[in-house]
């Protein structure tokens, strides 16, 4: 019997190697609830182009796009194969911002996403996209911890 407790989840990916367990683990969710996953992967241009930036600017947010796409396209692949209804979202912006405005503004009832464990200092250099979701989301969230 299938779960009507989720029926919308978005899993959100950077690509990574670790972001694959979290894809398996909201596969094995949408398995179970009968739910269709929202595959969703931000290209973070801000991080890296800047309003001042001019030249090459474009060319630039085109790489970083056409990368997502192809990160998008292996992500969908995986979920058809597991016999689960997948849609792609590609967005462009702050990460966490951005996982957390799509999943609130399109009725998703779960939001499934990797971390990759860092602690303490490292950590607090490089922010943690999850940690920002976790905190500020109205959607609960589902953490997948990298295996190490």
């Amino acid at each position: 019997m299938l779960s009507e407790l989720y029926r919308n989840i978005v899993i959100a990916s950077d690509g990574s190697e670790n972001s694959r367990r979290a894809i398996s683990c909201g596969i094995e969710i949408a398995k179970l609830s009968g739910a269709t996953i929202h595959a969703l992967y931000v290209v973070d241009t801000p991080s890296v182009i800047s309003e001042d930036w001019t030249a090459g600017k474009e060319a630039i947010r085109e790489m970083m796009m056409n990368s997502g796409k192809k990160v998008m396209s292996k992500i969908k692949k995986i979920i058809e194969e597991s016999g689960v209804e997948v849609k792609e979202v590609l967005l462009e912006g702050y990460p966490a911002n951005e996982i957390i405005n799509f999943a609130e503004n399109n009725n998703m009832d779960l939001i499934v996403m990797g971390t990759l464990g860092k602690t303490g200092f490292e950590r607090l250099l490089m922010g943690s996209v999850a940690e920002k979701v976790v905190r500020h989301s109205n959607v609960p969230v589902v953490v997948v911890r990298d295996g190490n």
